[in-house]
């Protein structure tokens, strides 16, 4: 005679208020501070900082518009778990590029570590969201 297959139930975990706190803590500072850094990328004044590097890249101010379109893009998609690795995947390109940019066009290799906190910090708080 056999036997009868076992009745298993699927139970699903529930992550408690402190990781979530924890989660968001994390969270929150870096989609601030991405939505700050690119929305000022959309100043236009000729004298600012960011039409400046941008003009030194050499690509035109379109990617200038770009860069804070994607870098604001990527920030909001952090926000959620479905669309987070998206998110941090825009933000970390922009990232390495800032970096690229500090050390090949404005030959300051010193001002590339900024933009590398910026990477970690996008990385954490990807993998502090992962469930």
């Amino acid at each position: 005679m056999q036997a009868a297959p076992e009745l298993t139930f699927l139970v699903e975990e529930r992550r408690g208020a402190i990781d979530v706190f924890k989660t968001w803590v994390v969270r929150i500072p870096v989609v601030l501070v991405f939505l700050l850094i690119g929305i000022t990328k959309f100043n236009n004044d000729p004298h600012g900082e960011w039409f400046k590097i941008f003009e030194r890249i050499g690509f035109g101010q379109w990617f200038r518009y770009l860069t804070g379109a994607i870098q604001v893009t990527g920030a909001v998609l952090l926000l959620t778990r479905w669309t987070r690795t998206l998110g941090a995947a825009m933000l970390v390109c922009t990232m390495i590029g800032a970096m690229l940019v500090d050390i090949f066009v404005m030959h300051a290799i010193g001002f590339a570590l900024a933009p590398m906190v910026l990477l970690c910090a996008v990385v954490a708080t990807w993998f502090a969201g992962r469930e």
